[in-house]
Protein backbone atom coordinates (compact mmCIF):
# COMPACT_ATOMS: atom_id res chain seq x y z
CA UNK A 1 0.00 0.00 0.00
CA UNK A 2 2.88 2.22 0.66
CA UNK A 3 4.17 1.60 -2.54
CA UNK A 4 1.19 2.52 -4.38
CA UNK A 5 0.94 5.45 -2.32
CA UNK A 6 4.10 6.27 -2.67
CA UNK A 7 3.62 5.83 -7.14
CA UNK A 8 0.79 7.81 -6.86
CA UNK A 9 1.73 10.89 -4.81
CA UNK A 10 5.29 11.30 -6.73
CA UNK A 11 4.96 9.88 -9.66
CA UNK A 12 1.49 9.92 -11.40
CA UNK A 13 0.65 13.14 -9.96
CA UNK A 14 3.96 14.46 -11.57
CA UNK A 15 3.05 13.19 -14.67
CA UNK A 16 -0.42 14.77 -14.60
CA UNK A 17 1.08 18.11 -13.53
CA UNK A 18 3.79 17.67 -16.12
CA UNK A 19 1.35 16.44 -19.52
CA UNK A 20 -0.89 19.58 -18.57
CA UNK A 21 1.73 21.83 -18.87
CA UNK A 22 3.47 20.54 -21.93
CA UNK A 23 0.16 19.49 -23.36
CA UNK A 24 -1.42 23.74 -22.88
CA UNK A 25 2.26 24.93 -24.38
CA UNK A 26 2.40 22.98 -27.23
CA UNK A 27 -1.44 23.24 -27.68
CA UNK A 28 -0.74 27.31 -28.17
CA UNK A 29 2.06 26.37 -30.77
CA UNK A 30 -0.72 24.18 -32.80
CA UNK A 31 -3.08 26.77 -32.50
CA UNK A 32 -1.71 29.08 -33.82
CA UNK A 33 -0.16 27.22 -36.56
CA UNK A 34 -3.50 25.83 -37.78
CA UNK A 35 -4.81 29.67 -37.75
CA UNK A 36 -2.14 30.54 -40.15
CA UNK A 37 -2.62 27.59 -42.41
CA UNK A 38 0.46 25.26 -41.81
CA UNK A 39 -0.21 21.78 -41.56
CA UNK A 40 0.82 20.35 -38.03
CA UNK A 41 2.47 16.94 -38.68
CA UNK A 42 3.11 15.80 -35.01
CA UNK A 43 1.64 16.72 -31.54
CA UNK A 44 4.06 14.63 -28.94
CA UNK A 45 3.75 15.00 -25.05
CA UNK A 46 7.17 13.35 -24.24
CA UNK A 47 10.00 12.81 -26.55
CA UNK A 48 11.55 9.00 -28.21
CA UNK A 49 9.71 6.37 -28.80
CA UNK A 50 6.03 6.48 -29.20
CA UNK A 51 4.02 4.60 -26.72
CA UNK A 52 0.35 5.43 -28.30
CA UNK A 53 -1.01 8.02 -30.40
CA UNK A 54 -3.73 8.03 -33.44
CA UNK A 55 -4.10 10.50 -36.53
CA UNK A 56 -6.92 13.10 -36.95
CA UNK A 57 -8.46 14.16 -39.89
CA UNK A 58 -5.81 17.36 -40.67
CA UNK A 59 -3.34 14.10 -41.02
CA UNK A 60 -2.04 15.27 -37.36
CA UNK A 61 -0.40 12.41 -35.64
CA UNK A 62 -1.04 13.05 -31.74
CA UNK A 63 0.78 10.63 -29.82
CA UNK A 64 2.17 9.95 -26.29
CA UNK A 65 6.34 9.28 -25.89
CA UNK A 66 8.37 7.29 -23.64
CA UNK A 67 10.32 10.02 -22.42
CA UNK A 68 7.70 12.03 -20.77
CA UNK A 69 10.23 15.12 -19.96
CA UNK A 70 8.27 18.01 -22.42
CA UNK A 71 6.92 17.44 -25.58
CA UNK A 72 7.03 19.16 -29.16
CA UNK A 73 4.91 20.53 -32.17
CA UNK A 74 6.77 19.16 -35.56
CA UNK A 75 5.18 21.59 -38.22
CA UNK A 76 5.56 20.26 -42.24
CA UNK A 77 8.93 21.22 -43.52
CA UNK A 78 10.53 21.00 -40.23
CA UNK A 79 13.50 18.85 -39.77
CA UNK A 80 13.07 18.35 -36.27
CA UNK A 81 11.36 19.18 -33.01
CA UNK A 82 13.47 22.02 -33.13
CA UNK A 83 11.50 23.49 -36.33
CA UNK A 84 14.78 24.06 -38.29
CA UNK A 85 13.63 23.58 -41.85
CA UNK A 86 14.70 20.22 -43.32
CA UNK A 87 16.01 19.76 -46.90
CA UNK A 88 12.91 19.11 -48.84
CA UNK A 89 11.94 22.93 -48.03
CA UNK A 90 14.01 23.40 -51.34
CA UNK A 91 11.96 21.56 -53.37
CA UNK A 92 8.25 22.07 -52.33
CA UNK A 93 5.84 22.30 -54.78
CA UNK A 94 3.66 25.71 -54.62
CA UNK A 95 0.75 23.94 -52.85
CA UNK A 96 3.32 22.23 -49.90
CA UNK A 97 4.59 26.14 -49.56
CA UNK A 98 1.16 27.55 -48.68
CA UNK A 99 1.27 24.96 -45.83
CA UNK A 100 4.95 25.19 -44.70
CA UNK A 101 5.58 26.57 -41.63
CA UNK A 102 9.32 27.98 -43.22
CA UNK A 103 7.37 29.76 -45.91
CA UNK A 104 5.06 31.81 -43.90
CA UNK A 105 5.68 35.53 -43.21
CA UNK A 106 7.63 36.64 -41.23
CA UNK A 107 5.14 38.17 -38.79
CA UNK A 108 3.74 34.62 -38.69
CA UNK A 109 6.72 32.53 -37.35
CA UNK A 110 6.78 35.04 -34.54
CA UNK A 111 3.05 34.71 -33.40
CA UNK A 112 3.61 30.83 -33.97
CA UNK A 113 6.73 30.58 -31.90
CA UNK A 114 5.14 32.82 -29.34
CA UNK A 115 2.16 31.44 -28.68
CA UNK A 116 3.06 28.51 -26.49
CA UNK A 117 4.47 30.96 -23.59
CA UNK A 118 1.17 32.93 -24.49
CA UNK A 119 -0.97 29.91 -23.78
CA UNK A 120 0.72 29.38 -20.49
CA UNK A 121 0.51 32.35 -19.40
CA UNK A 122 -2.92 32.69 -19.99
CA UNK A 123 -3.77 28.89 -18.64
CA UNK A 124 -2.26 30.40 -15.18
CA UNK A 125 -4.69 33.50 -15.51
CA UNK A 126 -7.35 31.50 -16.22
CA UNK A 127 -6.98 28.64 -13.77
CA UNK A 128 -6.49 31.76 -11.28
CA UNK A 129 -9.54 33.53 -11.97
CA UNK A 130 -11.35 30.45 -11.55
CA UNK A 131 -10.29 29.68 -8.48
CA UNK A 132 -10.75 32.87 -6.57
CA UNK A 133 -14.38 32.42 -8.62
CA UNK A 134 -14.84 29.65 -7.02
CA UNK A 135 -13.09 29.42 -3.66
CA UNK A 136 -11.66 32.71 -3.24
CA UNK A 137 -8.63 34.66 -3.29
CA UNK A 138 -6.47 35.05 -0.33
CA UNK A 139 -7.02 38.43 1.66
CA UNK A 140 -5.33 40.22 4.32
CA UNK A 141 -5.66 43.53 4.89
CA UNK A 142 -2.37 45.71 4.96
CA UNK A 143 -2.39 46.27 8.69
CA UNK A 144 0.35 45.84 11.33
CA UNK A 145 -1.15 44.24 14.18
CA UNK A 146 1.74 44.20 15.94
CA UNK A 147 5.48 44.76 15.33
CA UNK A 148 8.68 42.71 16.74
CA UNK A 149 10.99 45.27 18.67
CA UNK A 150 14.12 43.70 16.74
CA UNK A 151 12.86 43.59 13.55
CA UNK A 152 13.41 45.46 10.69
CA UNK A 153 9.62 47.38 10.95
CA UNK A 154 10.87 48.51 14.24
CA UNK A 155 14.28 49.66 13.63
CA UNK A 156 12.49 51.97 10.53
CA UNK A 157 9.72 53.39 12.85
CA UNK A 158 6.62 51.53 11.84
CA UNK A 159 4.17 50.97 14.87
CA UNK A 160 1.34 48.64 15.23
CA UNK A 161 -1.78 49.92 13.69
CA UNK A 162 0.10 51.54 10.61
CA UNK A 163 -1.75 50.45 7.50
CA UNK A 164 0.90 50.06 4.54
CA UNK A 165 -0.17 52.54 1.64
CA UNK A 166 3.17 51.85 -0.92
CA UNK A 167 6.51 49.73 -1.29
CA UNK A 168 8.99 51.55 -3.52
CA UNK A 169 6.09 53.26 -5.35
CA UNK A 170 3.79 50.37 -5.97
CA UNK A 171 0.63 50.68 -3.99
CA UNK A 172 -0.17 47.82 -2.03
CA UNK A 173 -4.09 46.61 -1.44
CA UNK A 174 -3.14 43.47 0.87
CA UNK A 175 -0.50 42.29 2.64
CA UNK A 176 0.03 39.45 0.43
CA UNK A 177 1.41 42.26 -1.61
CA UNK A 178 3.94 43.66 0.66
CA UNK A 179 5.09 40.22 1.62
CA UNK A 180 5.98 39.53 -2.17
CA UNK A 181 8.44 42.56 -2.26
CA UNK A 182 9.53 42.33 1.37
CA UNK A 183 10.80 38.29 0.66
CA UNK A 184 12.50 38.74 -2.51
CA UNK A 185 14.99 41.97 -1.06
CA UNK A 186 16.31 41.03 2.06
CA UNK A 187 19.14 43.40 2.96
CA UNK A 188 17.68 45.81 0.17
CA UNK A 189 16.32 49.16 1.55
CA UNK A 190 12.82 49.30 0.64
CA UNK A 191 10.58 53.06 0.25
CA UNK A 192 7.50 52.43 2.33
CA UNK A 193 4.92 54.88 2.43
CA UNK A 194 2.48 54.13 5.97
CA UNK A 195 -0.82 55.69 6.83
CA UNK A 196 -0.62 56.87 10.85
CA UNK A 197 -3.60 58.47 12.04
CA UNK A 198 -5.21 59.66 8.95
CA UNK A 199 -1.66 60.57 7.97
CA UNK A 200 1.09 59.62 5.43
CA UNK A 201 4.25 58.76 6.67
CA UNK A 202 7.03 57.53 4.30
CA UNK A 203 9.65 55.43 5.83
CA UNK A 204 12.69 53.19 4.72
CA UNK A 205 12.74 49.70 5.64
CA UNK A 206 15.96 47.18 5.06
CA UNK A 207 14.27 43.18 5.34
CA UNK A 208 16.31 41.45 7.48
CA UNK A 209 18.04 38.19 5.79
CA UNK A 210 16.79 34.78 6.98
CA UNK A 211 17.60 31.48 6.24
CA UNK A 212 14.35 29.28 5.56
CA UNK A 213 13.47 25.91 5.15
CA UNK A 214 10.38 25.64 3.69
CA UNK A 215 8.16 22.47 3.80
CA UNK A 216 9.39 20.68 0.93
CA UNK A 217 12.97 21.00 2.60
CA UNK A 218 14.31 23.55 0.03
CA UNK A 219 16.32 26.53 1.60
CA UNK A 220 16.33 29.91 0.95
CA UNK A 221 17.43 33.26 1.50
CA UNK A 222 14.54 36.05 2.31
CA UNK A 223 13.88 39.23 3.84
CA UNK A 224 11.92 39.50 6.74
CA UNK A 225 9.87 42.93 8.13
CA UNK A 226 9.12 41.66 11.46
CA UNK A 227 5.83 42.37 12.10
CA UNK A 228 2.93 40.00 12.64
CA UNK A 229 -0.59 40.39 10.80
CA UNK A 230 -3.83 39.89 10.52
CA UNK A 231 -5.29 36.11 10.05
CA UNK A 232 -5.85 35.29 6.20
CA UNK A 233 -9.15 34.99 4.89
CA UNK A 234 -10.58 34.18 1.58
CA UNK A 235 -12.66 36.18 -0.67
CA UNK A 236 -14.35 34.93 -3.39
CA UNK A 237 -14.64 37.56 -6.41
CA UNK A 238 -16.86 37.82 -9.01
CA UNK A 239 -15.89 36.95 -12.59
CA UNK A 240 -14.81 40.32 -13.56
CA UNK A 241 -12.96 41.27 -10.95
CA UNK A 242 -11.28 37.44 -10.87
CA UNK A 243 -9.92 37.95 -14.02
CA UNK A 244 -8.13 41.28 -13.14
CA UNK A 245 -7.09 39.52 -10.12
CA UNK A 246 -5.77 36.87 -12.14
CA UNK A 247 -4.33 38.92 -14.07
CA UNK A 248 -2.26 41.70 -11.43
CA UNK A 249 -1.27 37.84 -9.76
CA UNK A 250 0.65 36.46 -12.53
CA UNK A 251 2.13 39.36 -13.38
CA UNK A 252 3.46 39.41 -9.92
CA UNK A 253 4.47 35.75 -10.09
CA UNK A 254 6.20 36.38 -13.29
CA UNK A 255 8.06 39.62 -12.22
CA UNK A 256 8.76 38.30 -8.40
CA UNK A 257 10.40 35.06 -11.08
CA UNK A 258 12.36 37.42 -12.65
CA UNK A 259 13.66 39.19 -9.98
CA UNK A 260 14.88 35.65 -8.52
CA UNK A 261 16.93 34.87 -11.82
CA UNK A 262 18.36 38.46 -11.53
CA UNK A 263 19.25 38.07 -7.78
CA UNK A 264 20.92 34.11 -8.84
CA UNK A 265 22.89 36.15 -11.61
CA UNK A 266 24.00 38.62 -9.58
CA UNK A 267 25.06 36.31 -7.17
CA UNK A 268 22.72 36.97 -4.24
CA UNK A 269 20.69 34.33 -4.12
CA UNK A 270 22.05 31.17 -4.14
CA UNK A 271 21.54 28.83 -7.55
CA UNK A 272 20.79 25.68 -4.96
CA UNK A 273 17.10 27.09 -5.16
CA UNK A 274 17.14 25.53 -9.06
CA UNK A 275 15.27 22.79 -9.32
CA UNK A 276 14.91 20.11 -12.18
CA UNK A 277 12.25 17.40 -12.38
CA UNK A 278 12.98 15.62 -9.32
CA UNK A 279 12.72 18.42 -7.51
CA UNK A 280 9.01 18.90 -9.07
CA UNK A 281 8.02 15.59 -8.76
CA UNK A 282 8.41 15.99 -5.06
CA UNK A 283 6.64 18.76 -4.94
CA UNK A 284 3.95 18.01 -6.95
CA UNK A 285 3.38 15.06 -4.74
CA UNK A 286 3.59 17.04 -1.18
CA UNK A 287 1.52 19.74 -2.93
CA UNK A 288 -1.14 17.23 -4.18
CA UNK A 289 -1.32 15.74 -0.61
CA UNK A 290 -1.86 19.24 0.78
CA UNK A 291 -5.20 20.52 -0.74
CA UNK A 292 -7.08 20.79 -4.37
CA UNK A 293 -6.44 24.26 -3.86
CA UNK A 294 -2.72 24.15 -3.28
CA UNK A 295 -2.48 21.68 -6.33
CA UNK A 296 -3.97 24.00 -8.73
CA UNK A 297 -1.97 27.10 -7.39
CA UNK A 298 1.44 25.14 -7.65
CA UNK A 299 0.20 24.14 -11.51
CA UNK A 300 -0.78 27.90 -12.38
CA UNK A 301 2.76 28.98 -10.80
CA UNK A 302 4.75 26.02 -12.72
CA UNK A 303 2.74 27.22 -16.12
CA UNK A 304 4.15 30.58 -15.81
CA UNK A 305 7.52 29.81 -15.06
CA UNK A 306 7.13 27.28 -18.37
CA UNK A 307 6.27 30.62 -20.27
CA UNK A 308 8.95 32.64 -18.93
CA UNK A 309 11.68 30.33 -19.00
CA UNK A 310 10.83 29.71 -23.15
CA UNK A 311 10.87 33.05 -23.98
CA UNK A 312 14.70 33.49 -22.56
CA UNK A 313 16.47 34.26 -25.85
CA UNK A 314 18.83 30.90 -25.96
CA UNK A 315 18.63 29.39 -29.51
CA UNK A 316 16.53 26.15 -28.97
CA UNK A 317 13.98 27.80 -26.79
CA UNK A 318 10.91 29.80 -28.13
CA UNK A 319 13.02 33.09 -27.14
CA UNK A 320 15.56 32.13 -29.43
CA UNK A 321 13.54 31.95 -32.20
CA UNK A 322 12.07 35.38 -31.65
CA UNK A 323 15.30 36.57 -31.13
CA UNK A 324 16.34 35.28 -34.82
CA UNK A 325 13.04 36.75 -36.27
CA UNK A 326 13.96 40.29 -34.50
CA UNK A 327 17.76 39.86 -36.04
CA UNK A 328 16.27 38.99 -39.34
CA UNK A 329 13.32 41.67 -39.15
CA UNK A 330 16.63 44.42 -38.54
CA UNK A 331 18.56 43.11 -41.15
CA UNK A 332 15.93 42.38 -43.76
CA UNK A 333 17.42 39.00 -44.21
CA UNK A 334 17.64 35.73 -42.36
CA UNK A 335 20.66 34.71 -40.65
CA UNK A 336 23.11 32.23 -42.67
CA UNK A 337 22.75 28.38 -41.96
CA UNK A 338 26.24 28.18 -40.64
CA UNK A 339 25.20 31.18 -37.37
CA UNK A 340 21.83 29.95 -36.87
CA UNK A 341 23.56 26.04 -36.38
CA UNK A 342 26.29 27.08 -34.10
CA UNK A 343 23.04 29.32 -32.75
CA UNK A 344 21.49 26.23 -31.58
CA UNK A 345 24.51 23.71 -31.11
CA UNK A 346 25.02 26.90 -28.07
CA UNK A 347 21.61 26.86 -27.44
CA UNK A 348 21.59 22.84 -26.77
CA UNK A 349 24.96 23.01 -24.61
CA UNK A 350 23.18 26.09 -22.31
CA UNK A 351 19.76 23.81 -22.08
CA UNK A 352 21.62 20.71 -21.26
CA UNK A 353 24.21 22.38 -18.57
CA UNK A 354 21.20 23.91 -17.54
CA UNK A 355 19.21 20.66 -16.96
CA UNK A 356 22.25 18.59 -15.77
CA UNK A 357 22.75 21.56 -13.00
CA UNK A 358 19.48 21.39 -11.51
CA UNK A 359 19.41 17.77 -11.99
CA UNK A 360 22.60 17.82 -9.51
CA UNK A 361 20.57 20.56 -7.64
CA UNK A 362 17.95 17.47 -7.00
CA UNK A 363 20.29 14.56 -6.25
CA UNK A 364 21.74 16.59 -3.31
CA UNK A 365 18.83 17.94 -1.88
CA UNK A 366 17.23 14.35 -1.95
CA UNK A 367 20.64 13.14 -0.33
CA UNK A 368 21.44 10.86 -2.97
CA UNK A 369 24.33 11.78 -3.24
CA UNK A 370 25.20 11.34 0.16
CA UNK A 371 23.60 7.81 0.14
CA UNK A 372 26.09 7.18 -2.23
CA UNK A 373 28.98 8.54 -1.14
CA UNK A 374 27.95 7.36 2.56
CA UNK A 375 28.13 3.77 0.58
CA UNK A 376 31.00 4.29 -0.85
CA UNK A 377 32.97 5.34 1.79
Amino acid sequence: MEVFSFIWNYGIMFLVVLTVLVFVHEFGHYWAARRNGVRVDVFSIGFGPEIFGFHDRAGTRWKFSLIPLGGYVKMFGDADATSRPGEEVRTMTAEERQVSFFHKRLGQKAIIVAAGPIANFLFAIIVLALMFMLYGQPYTPPVVQEVQPDGAAAAAGIQAGDSIVSVNGSGVDRFQDVLQVIVLNPGVPLEMVVERNGTRVPVTVTPRPVQLTDRFGNSHTIGRLGVLRGADEYRKQPPLTAVVQAMRETWSLTTGTLDAVWQMAAGVRSTEELGGPLRIAQMSGQVAQTSFVALVWFLAVLSINLGLINLFPVPMLDGGHLLFYGIEAARGRPLGERAQEYGFRIGLALVLSLMVFATWNDLVHLRVVEFFRDLLS
